[in-house]
């Protein structure tokens, strides 16, 4: 039973976290062991954020369905290919690519190394003074219908970089988006659309790891967990997404550089362990 309540607790985080750039995978290395329950595992990190992801997935809905029917009509009517929804949909694919090939080849340094919590407290401060700067200097001339193959790839290496937990898939891609020039609805709007492939793709390759491995919880908890940051997540999403788009970014780079400080100095005095 008190696994079921750490579960709904830390789906509880995941769902609230996922979609600000404050990097849910840091939350859910740091707040577990605060609370002494030890390193949840990377493969319970990676299933629970499914949930969030089919919140995703059921509120753009409509825009997955029509991207996905014009990329395929694309495929044998060439009338579609230069239509936007049928570029977007190569975009997605091309920019996933990064994380994937990045998430394979790094596989066991990503389920140890990086969940360092001296790595977690330092990609924290960095990225959230990467976020701020980008916002602060990233021009708004930018809208989704000019995305090209270039903006893409770019935005989708930036999203591999939040393999290391701290970092933030979100926060990246919004940083690249930025630096690029896209005002912050496009930029929000392409990174959660790219991040659906990578985060469903991770979560599924990680789920012959929930029964065995270094992770703390089984499936019961696993699947509480996902339910409920399912649940969160979409009951979230449209005002997360909306603060995000129409916003500025400074809340977040304080949130990010306090947390990282006080990981930072938690782990330094022998309070947590990195």
């Amino acid at each position: 039973m008190w696994d079921l309540l750490q579960a709904v607790v830390l789906g509880t985080i995941q769902g609230l976290t996922e979609f600000l750039p404050i990097s849910s995978s840091a939350h859910l290395r740091i707040y577990p062991e605060l609370f002494g329950w030890g390193d949840p595992g990377a493969a319970f990190t990676a299933v629970i954020q499914i949930g969030t992801e089919l919140a995703v997935l059921l509120y753009f809905r409509k825009d997955i369905w029509r991207i996905a029917t014009a990329w395929l009509r694309s495929l044998f009517r060439p009338e579609y290919r230069g239509h936007l929804d049928a570029r977007m949909g190569w975009f997605i694919i091309f920019g996933s690519l990064p994380i994937v090939v990045l998430g394979i080849a790094l596989k066991d340094v990503i389920e140890e190394d990086f969940r360092s919590l001296w790595i977690i407290g330092t990609t924290l401060i960095v990225l959230g003074l990467v976020l701020g700067l980008a916002d602060r200097l990233g021009s708004s001339t930018k809208t989704i219908k000019q995305i090209g193959p270039r903006d893409a790839i770019l935005m989708g290496f930036a999203q591999a970089m939040a393999l290391v937990p701290g970092v933030s898939r979100s926060g990246a891609t919004l940083s690249m988006g930025r630096f690029l020039g896209y005002e912050r609805e496009a930029a929000t709007r392409y990174a959660f659309l790219l991040a659906i492939p990578a985060v469903v793709g991770a979560g599924l390759f990680e789920l012959k790891e929930i029964p065995h491995g270094d992770n703390t919880y089984g499936w019961g908890p696993t699947i509480v967990a996902t339910l409920v940051s399912f649940l969160v997540g979409y009951a979230a999403i449209a005002w997360l997404l909306r603060y995000v788009s129409t916003r500025s970014y400074a809340p977040f780079v304080v949130y990010r550089v306090l947390l990282g400080s006080a990981t930072l100095l938690l782990v330094g005095t022998g309070v947590l362990t990195a």
